[in-house]
């Protein structure tokens, strides 16, 4: 079935991406908070609430379709990337603010690691998602 190809692609993916993003968040949570334990500590929460989410965003936009070129190629557009970077940072960024929030013990801290990332996160998942859309790893030619 083509659809198990996608489902290696998208665990894959879901792996690269929590590295560089646990990575961002740590950072972030280190330079907001200034204990490098709470950094550790909110970027090694999300680990598995984060590879959660991406999976299931990954599915869900898979469920949602490509396009194909005239030669019957997929692809994807770029407002397609766009869309996927908007939509996954809503729900990452959520998730970064509460998990923040509880292990700091501050709302303050949640609201800034979260806007903070709004802008890194962004930028880091839009170029994943044009890196990933290079290779043909999982595609089921």
């Amino acid at each position: 079935m083509a659809e198990d190809f996608f489902i290696k692609r998208h665990l894959a993916k879901t792996m690269t991406w929590r590295i560089v993003g646990t990575i961002d968040t740590m950072i972030i949570g280190w330079l907001v908070s200034g204990d490098p334990l709470i950094g550790l500590s909110i970027g090694g929460t999300e680990v598995i609430t984060k590879m959660i989410l991406y999976f299931l965003h990954e599915r869900a936009w898979f469920k949602y379709g490509y396009k194909e070129d005239k030669k019957g190629k997929r692809y994807m557009s770029v407002k397609r990337h766009i869309a996927k970077t908007i939509t996954w940072r809503i729900i990452g960024t959520i998730d970064t603010m509460l998990l923040a929030w509880i292990i700091s013990g501050n709302p303050m801290t949640g609201l800034k690691v979260g806007g903070i990332e709004v802008f890194t996160k962004m930028l880091l998942y839009y170029i994943h998602e044009r890196v990933w859309y290079k290779f043909n790893f999982g595609v089921d030619k």
